[in-house]
């Protein structure tokens, strides 16, 4: 709530006149960051679904991936009297866009749908405030992925690693035969993804639960997470010297092309394989970050429905809510973005085996307790405790002289004046 809150009063501050809101009927004005190959092409399924009830669709890209220019342009509109219709929000931001009057409550949709029903609750009850749903889920991402090459793999004469002591081996081969070992971006919320990977290796579900979503000083300030900082510090050390600003999906195509042989990413960047044309299991291989088998980072997209004065601007947005959650999107939507379905009672008979694994262990993750909300992309803490936490990794990750211990110290100082 801090980082809102004070962003807003800034930006009050200097808005001497709202704007006022500029309305065509039947209209939905969509706030989103994708636009990348795989992702512009599940959007688009979408604006075809809403176009085919009559609505006129106006897109709201913002390019960036991890959704940082999108969120400093919506703060932008919002304070102005002139927000969206939907914006792509997820993660505690829904409750403190929510806190702060901004968005509106989709319960009558939500019932007649039976999207208690339909939703498990570990994700539906992120979707609400004060026990109303003001957003409506999209996917499921798991984070905690490991794209990789099979060709360059073979050629090395290596198998896919199965911990982080079998990356290393794996990764000193590869680099040998003059390979980039891991595919990366030198950008704040990239660092984070990979962090949040070995956090999870090092630490297991448990105790990145204490750290990441209890706050537990016991565990950030421990020995434990110095050990994440050591060897965080060990993998991002195959990254290539060039990775700084890179994109991810151009990482992705990086491994794709065979320049590099993995890459530590969500499963977002299957969307990429699939834009492609390539076939898993043959093109590319998906497993888990080194290890994290059993265990499933989520991330959520999401689309937080903003309040709207014009009769049919909010009945196009109702219908977009009702649409995002349809089975035929439902299944659209995913094989193309990457993600599996939010519902529960999909089929996905015809899903990619990466998407069947994913649902798999999503399912069996949420009984055993391996299902973790991902730091790194927004679902475990608030954005303000994430900020702080992103500063932290990203500096040690382009220091000269990485220290784990004075670190794992300024991790928790960070956190605790974030709280």
């Amino acid at each position: 709530m801090k980082s809102l809150k004070r962003h807003f009063t800034a930006l009050a501050m200097s808005a001497c006149v709202l704007l006022p809101t500029s309305v065509q009927a039947g209209k939905v004005e969509v706030l989103h960051w994708w636009t990348s190959g795989g992702e512009a092409r599940a959007a688009k399924a979408l604006k075809q679904m809403m176009e085919d009830q009559g609505h006129t669709w106006k897109d709201f890209a913002v390019a960036g991936g991890g959704g940082e220019a999108a969120m400093t342009v919506l703060k932008s509109r919002a304070v102005s009297g002139n927000p969206p219709a939907a914006a792509q929000i997820k993660g505690l931001e829904i409750r403190e866009w929510a806190e702060l009057g901004f968005l509106t409550s989709l319960e009558g949709v939500a019932d007649n749908q039976n999207w208690d029903q339909l939703i498990p609750p570990m994700i539906s009850d992120v979707m609400k405030y004060e026990g109303q749903y003001v957003a409506v889920p999209v996917n499921v991402h798991r984070v905690n992925w490991l794209w990789v090459n099979p060709d360059v793999m073979d050629k090395v004469g290596v198998k896919v690693p199965t911990t982080l002591d079998e990356f290393f081996e794996v990764a000193d081969k590869l680099k040998a035969e003059g390979y980039i070992p891991l595919a990366h971006g030198g950008q704040p919320w990239q660092d984070a993804t990979v962090f949040d990977a070995v956090a999870l290796a090092e630490l297991g579900p448990e105790d990145y639960r204490k750290a990441f979503v209890e706050h537990d000083m016991d565990v950030i300030n421990s020995k434990k997470m110095e050990r994440v900082f050591a060897q965080f510090d060990k993998v991002m050390s195959y990254v290539d010297d060039n990775a700084a600003g890179r994109d991810w999906n151009t990482a992705t195509g990086m491994v794709m092309e065979g320049e590099a042989a993995m890459q530590i990413m969500g499963d977002w960047a299957k969307a990429e394989f699939t834009a492609a044309g390539q076939t898993p299991g043959e093109d590319y291989l998906c497993a888990p970050a080194p290890g994290t088998s059993g265990d499933f980072t989520f991330n959520v997209d999401s689309f937080a429905m903003f309040s709207l004065s014009d009769e049919e601007d909010v009945k196009a947005q109702k219908d977009l809510a009702r649409t995002i959650l349809k089975p035929e999107f439902q299944t659209l939507f995913n094989q193309n973005k990457g993600s599996i379905p939010v519902r529960t009672d999909m089929d996905m008979g015809d899903f990619d085996s990466c998407a069947q694994a994913s649902m798999d262990t999503f399912q069996s993750s949420s009984d055993d307790g391996g299902l973790v909300p991902s730091f790194s992309h927004g679902l475990a803490t608030t954005s303000h405790i994430q900020g702080q936490i992103f500063d932290v990794v990203t500096n040690f990750a382009n220091s000269d002289n990485p220290d784990p211990a004075k670190t794992t110290d300024q991790l928790a100082s960070a956190i605790q004046s974030a709280m």
